[in-house]
């Protein structure tokens, strides 16, 4: 064998020796709207007043903390506002983009389910499943969307009209049903 392709193959030997370095991955099932709802320990509807970001911890990862200023609460007894953490946001140069993970801005209308257990500060369910955005017009006032996976994991269709938006009342409604079924 010429000394080039002896060359080649010992190339090629010593990548396929080096040891691999592990990947990382994070999936996020769908979750059915009862489970959403059964095991989230806040549920409000109301705006956001402060998105800020801040390295936390001992290696410095940037997470975002949003207040919202609650309007009405579904589940637990929040108070006036409510804050909570999301593994992204942006501090200076730096910014942690997590892929799922919901970004807020002030002034936006939003329902959240929130976990976590005191003295951690809770997060939203599931990423952006614990996240229903609320949008107003004149015709039908506040309306919720629901999110783009359905229940159960089923296939999405397109024009379904069980995937349009929601009055909130209604969504309220079959929140507060759903916790009624759980008791």
């Amino acid at each position: 064998m010429p000394n080039t392709q002896r060359g080649k193959h010992s190339i090629l030997l010593l990548v396929f020796c080096l040891p691999a370095s592990p990947v990382w991955a994070t999936v996020v099932l769908p979750a059915e709207f009862a489970t959403v709802v059964t095991e989230a320990g806040v549920i409000v509807h109301g705006r956001v007043v402060d998105v800020r970001s801040e390295m936390t911890g001992p290696r410095r990862i940037i997470e975002s903390f949003v207040t919202v200023a609650v309007f009405e609460s579904l589940k637990g007894a929040p108070g006036g506002s409510v804050t909570f953490r999301v593994p992204n946001g942006q501090v200076g140069r730096y910014r942690r983009i997590l892929v799922g993970a919901p970004e807020f801005a002030e002034g936006e209308e939003v329902v959240v389910f929130l976990t976590g257990r005191p003295p951690a500060m809770p997060t939203v369910f599931g990423l952006s499943q614990g996240v229903y955005r609320v949008t107003r017009n004149a015709a039908a006032g506040a309306v919720v969307m629901p999110p783009p996976m359905p229940a159960g994991g089923g296939r999405v269709i397109r024009g379904d009209p069980a995937r349009g938006p929601m009055p909130i009342d209604a969504f309220a409604r079959e929140v507060r049903a759903v916790l009624e079924r759980s008791r």
